[in-house]
């Protein structure tokens, strides 16, 4: 990506890296899970978060993939506190295994990274389940975006799904911070936009990922760029005390005008609760 982006109030910009967003920063202490750690940004993420001192759980699907990432990060950072656990976001009881063996484990948890609302999980069934900040499921064969009716066959689009997916993860963040604010607790949850990133999210695209992977390297981010805002929000002091927040290019900015509907961010917090009753 052009290297030369201009910075926002924050001191960084689309072409800061993860390692530069949190230079200098002292995470010993905190463990944070991050879904989704077996690629792309998820791996840069652990990766960074490691080195700056967190107690990282990978949450994976792949749990063999998982290890690999593993083994590699810890020959890189000998120093780097990072467990791998199961989660398949498409499985409400994969879910609740992996919230209760995390319980069991005795670790706290300070920082919750969702990373995998991806493409690849609605192609996996038409009927699925995934997963927003605070492990509560929203299903995706609905949209909350005014359609009201089932998602079938034909009608069925996983790019319209994945996009539904991130507004959700808007809605949720929102009502979350709305809700834990309301209870007078000391948690902050904000949502952000990584970036337009060169990854494999479109390997089985054909003709995108084609298109992806020949002009990427001029017009998107890089693996460390797109991780960078998930970091910079995390870790960052700038962040200290804000919720409900969305960032894009490690800067605050506005979400779209259905991701600051209030009222679609409660309906979209009552649906989930109801279908995992």
């Amino acid at each position: 990506m052009w290297p030369f982006s201009r910075k926002g109030p924050s001191g960084f910009s689309s072409s800061s890296t993860a390692e530069e967003v949190t230079q200098g920063i002292d995470a010993n202490g905190l463990t944070a899970i991050v879904t989704g750690a077996s690629s792309g940004i998820g791996t840069e993420t652990t990766r960074v978060l490691a080195l700056r001192g967190v107690r990282v759980i990978m949450a994976v699907r792949n749990m063999a993939a998982g290890k690999g990432v593993r083994e590699a990060l810890v020959k890189e950072v000998p120093t780097a506190k990072v467990d791998t656990m199961e989660l398949d976001l498409s499985s409400l009881s994969s879910v609740r295994k992996f919230a209760s063996d995390f319980k069991s484990s005795g670790h706290p948890l300070n920082i919750l990274m969702s990373y995998g609302n991806s493409i690849h999980a609605f192609q996996r069934q038409h009927r699925t389940t995934v997963c927003h900040k605070s492990l509560r499921p929203f299903s995706s064969d609905k949209s909350l975006a005014g359609y009201n009716e089932e998602n079938s066959k034909a009608k069925y689009s996983s790019g319209a799904a994945y996009g539904q997916s991130k507004l959700a993860n808007v809605l949720h963040a929102n009502e979350l911070a709305r809700r834990l604010k309301e209870d007078g607790a000391t948690i902050t949850a904000n949502s952000l936009h990584p970036g337009a990133i060169q990854t494999n999210l479109f390997r089985h695209l054909g003709f995108i990922n084609g298109l992806v992977n020949t002009i990427g390297r001029l017009v998107l981010k890089n693996v460390q760029q797109g991780a960078a805002t998930t970091c910079y929000v995390a870790l960052h002091p700038q962040v200290k005390g804000l919720s409900g927040e969305y960032f894009v290019d490690s800067n605050l900015s506005e979400a779209s005008s259905k991701g600051k509907d209030p009222e679609l961010a409660k309906k979209l917090w009552d649906f989930s609760k109801n279908l995992t009753k």
